[in-house]
């Protein structure tokens, strides 16, 4: 396949998945990569890239504030027409290259006045603050998209215009189904995006 061609895979984990093929039903849990980065680390614990990098990695707060969220963020975390999210974008990097812009938004109504909203880092990271507001994953979905990089993402990321990157948004919802947060990631190619499925 064309890696500038438009792939999008909507993959549903931490949840049994129904899936209809043909007149066939098919139910499974997915288990992923993603697994160690919408769960609260424990006490004391460094943020789960810092720790899968093993000194590697890090990650730079770009921005944290209120904004008008894209379209697909605003249907994800269920937002009326111009309401309000707080987004806090970072550069992840490795080997003191960036390979992945973050954007992790919040409704305003959850992360107003919280450490969301501020411009520091969250110990454990934003999983581990979460859980201790009473949120934590319950069901996840994510979409992973392949496109050619903006002029912006190329020079970033230190390649060249057009070059292929995957982007994926992901949606944590809570065991009853509500969205309280949604991550836009920009990821710098090759990558490599690793999923499961335990088939009943």
């Amino acid at each position: 396949m064309n890696t500038h061609q438009a792939l999008k895979l909507e993959v549903r984990s931490l949840r049994a998945l129904d899936n209809v093929a043909g007149d066939r039903l098919m139910t499974g849990k997915w288990n992923g990569a993603s697994m160690p980065y919408v769960a609260p680390q424990a006490p004391g614990a460094a943020d789960a890239w810092t720790q899968e990098s093993a000194g590697r990695g890090g990650q730079q707060l770009t921005e944290v504030g209120e904004t008008s969220p894209p379209e697909e963020v605003q249907a994800a975390l269920r937002l009326a027409k111009g309401e309000l999210a707080i987004v806090r974008r970072r550069e992840i990097r490795l080997d003191g290259n960036v390979i992945e812009l973050a954007d992790s938004y919040y409704p305003k109504s959850l992360a107003a006045g919280t450490p969301l909203a501020e411009t520091k880092k969250i110990r454990g990271g934003a999983p581990t603050l979460l859980a201790s507001l009473g949120f934590r994953a319950g069901r996840v979905i994510e979409a992973v998209e392949a496109r050619a990089a903006t002029p912006d993402e190329a020079e970033r990321f230190t390649t060249t215009m057009g070059a292929p990157v995957l982007t994926l948004l992901r949606t944590n919802l809570t065991s009853t189904g509500e969205p309280y947060e949604a991550m836009v990631m920009v990821m710098k190619t090759p990558r490599v995006l690793r999923y499961e499925m335990e088939v009943d």
